[in-house]
């Protein structure tokens, strides 16, 4: 078993994708895990395939998640100008990653930004009006860190633009070929997104942090997949990013606003009966936000792969990303 595990694992981290050249997203994990794992906290950079001009999902890690995809030759493509002064990794942060949408203020899923914010360009950072507010008062406000945004604490650097995203109201993400959709998620009493990703009729999904709706008393995943249910039906929903924290042995009572194996192919049952019978056969879904374990024995992420795998009956693409692999959706 563990042998079929391993080599199941193998064969989901090597998947070149199904896009063209110009047909679906590029996506590059520079953050895997959620939790304690510094400098491998969840952000996923994605592009409208063969175009660089992307934006992160979470930045969790930044620097530290382009250093690690640039050594394992996801950048390989990219050529800085002869004019640069710029490394490989300081042009893209600075003049490819074309702005930031946060799912949520929590520190995994920001400290990244946070931390690279003194050599980044001018850039928005999109999330929900919460969130913003959330980022500015707690970092952004000269006692945590410099206020690099233009709101709150005087002097405002301006770095970075705070746009406020309307709840299921489509936004263009400037200097890309893309645009956002954000739903909100519940995730333990805070206000977490979904955000969904569009370029032309192709779509994607990225979930910040999120219970499952039975747990929180809420509707948040059922909305976002009633949102995209005739995406799925057309085949125009490329992949879904979405989080699984823990094994199916953490108990409900101790899930703090997380999925489990269990809970999310629960959840993602209910899309299928939304979308048609079959229409999630071969979906890619990405597993992000594993908790890193410091105990010895099996991998966190070895045992989630193994028991979404024993449930997966709708025949989804199960997809355990370690930081700086790319894929093309």
């Amino acid at each position: 078993m563990k042998r079929t595990i391993l080599s199941t694992l193998a064969a989901c981290l090597a998947m070149p994708g199904v896009a063209l050249a110009g047909e679906g997203f590029d996506v590059v994990t520079l953050g895997a895990r959620g939790g304690i794992e510094d400098g491998n906290l969840s952000a996923y950079l994605i592009s409208r395939a063969g175009d660089p001009r992307g934006v992160t999902c979470d930045a969790g890690a930044l620097v530290a998640g382009l250093r690690a995809a640039d050594a394992k030759g996801a950048f390989d493509g990219v050529t800085v100008p002869a004019d640069s002064s710029y490394t490989r990794v300081g042009y893209i942060l600075t003049e490819q990653i074309k702005g930031y949408l946060i799912s949520h203020a929590h520190l995994d899923h920001i400290a990244g930004l946070i931390v690279a914010s003194p050599d980044d360009a001018k850039k928005p950072i999109y999330a929900l009006p919460s969130v913003n507010a959330d980022i500015e008062q707690t970092y952004f406000n000269w006692d945590a860190w410099p206020n690099f945004g233009n709101r709150g604490k005087e002097p405002q650097l301006t770095k970075y633009e705070y746009r406020d995203l309307a709840v299921a109201e489509k936004t263009e993400l400037t200097d890309t070929a893309m645009s956002v959709t954000a739903f909100p998620l519940s995730h333990g009493g805070v206000e977490s997104t979904a955000f969904l990703i569009e370029s032309g009729d192709d779509a994607l999904l990225c979930f910040g942090d999120t219970g499952p709706d039975e747990v929180e008393n809420a509707t948040r995943i059922a909305d976002v997949w009633a949102a995209v249910a005739d995406k799925v039906r057309d085949g125009n929903l490329r992949a879904v990013i979405i989080e699984v924290s823990y094994t199916n042995a953490q108990p409900d009572k101790q899930l703090f606003g997380h999925l489990t194996p269990a809970w999310l192919l629960k959840s993602l049952r209910g899309l299928e009966e939304k979308a048609g019978k079959g229409s999630l056969k071969g979906l890619p879904v990405v597993i992000s936000h594993i908790k890193y374990s410091l105990k010895q024995g099996q991998q966190p992420q070895e045992a989630i792969l193994e028991e979404l795998q024993a449930g997966n009956d709708l025949g989804m693409k199960f997809i355990i990303p370690e930081q700086g692999m790319a894929w093309r959706f």
